[in-house]
């Protein structure tokens, strides 16, 4: 087991994080490099062994199941969590996404009906307005084929056939299909599932928007063997991943949870660790990750976890911010 340290469960304290830079071999990883050039400058890359801070704990969304992900609009300041929509078969692909102010505080919601499992959106701000990104037409393994952009509206309900939608197909064959926005760079990260396997694909946001779906940045390989995969975030030439299971007899705390950051310019995996963020929750699932720039300009890794119990799950969001 990789070093950890306790945490302390204040509202605003600081949760201490154990491991590091893990050699491939010894968790019988596969990962390579990428076909695609190298397009993405090369940046900083966010230390995962730091400690990581409380945004808020035990909010409460607009439905009850845990959140699948979630996503920052940094321009107008809005936090988005998705997660199954209550009352709907899990394979239905029915969504609830609500929106929360920075303490955690319901502000509005949305259903989506037929799009998939929520796995990770993001956020598009477009003058006042809010433009969301998700997967959409839900497949017989209840995750979403293509890509859907919208426009964020305080109580509607959608359906995968709504005329609001514009929906994409940036990988022709992909069966599965989600997408994670650099909100600092304006550029999108989407995982997808074709018969050769998974992969990550880097673009322009604007370029996806617009339909131009063949200049990717960078195209490499999804690294696997890192656990129960729980969401993703793109910021630079990094993708960060988030792994685990919830509490339970075979994973009592501090849990299985880790973070990963992969070049996305060659496909390596460059540091994995354990992480104690939340560590004292109930339940603690690791659910979504997403990036976000402070008006003073911190960018921050932000970390999700679900808590509570059945019937009345709460999202918790922490975050880290040193840059290396």
């Amino acid at each position: 087991m990789p070093a950890a340290t306790t945490s302390s469960p204040s509202r605003r304290g600081l949760l201490r994080l154990g491991g590091g830079l893990v050699a491939a071999s010894a968790f019988g990883l596969s990962f390579g490099a990428g076909s695609a050039a190298a397009a993405v400058p090369a940046t900083k890359r966010f230390s995962l062994t730091e400690p990581s801070h409380d945004l808020f704990r035990h909010a409460k969304l607009h439905d009850a199941r845990v959140q699948q992900s979630f996503t920052f609009d940094i321009v107008n300041r809005r936090l988005f969590v998705a997660q199954l929509k209550s009352g709907s078969p899990d394979d239905s692909g029915d969504l609830c996404i609500t929106q929360l102010d920075f303490s955690g505080n319901k502000l509005g919601h949305m259903y989506l009906l037929g799009f998939g499992h929520g796995v990770s959106i993001g956020a598009q701000p477009v003058g006042a307005d809010t433009y969301l990104w998700t997967e959409v037409d839900v497949n017989s393994n209840a995750r979403g084929t293509r890509l859907a952009r919208f426009k964020w509206n305080n109580g509607a309900t959608l359906s995968r056939t709504s005329s609001a939608l514009a929906k994409h197909q940036p990988v022709p064959g992909a069966t599965e299909m989600t997408c994670a926005i650099d909100p600092v760079n304006n550029r999108m990260a989407i995982r997808y599932l074709t018969a050769s396997g998974r992969r990550y694909g880097i673009y322009n946001v604007a370029d996806i928007a617009a339909g131009v779906y063949d200049k990717p940045l960078s195209d490499v390989p999804h690294p696997t063997g890192l656990g129960t995969f729980q969401g993703y975030a793109l910021y630079g030439s990094y993708v960060y991943q988030l792994t685990g299971n919830p509490y339970g007899p075979d994973n009592p705390n501090p849990g299985n949870s880790y973070v990963s950051s992969v070049d996305v310019n060659t496909g390596a995996l460059v540091q994995r660790a354990f992480t104690r963020a939340g560590s004292t929750l109930t339940f603690r699932e690791p659910e979504g990750m997403g990036i976000y720039r402070t008006a003073a300009g911190e960018v921050r890794l932000f970390l999700g976890f679900a808590s509570g119990v059945a019937g009345d799950r709460r999202s918790n969001l922490f975050y880290k911010n040193v840059l290396i």
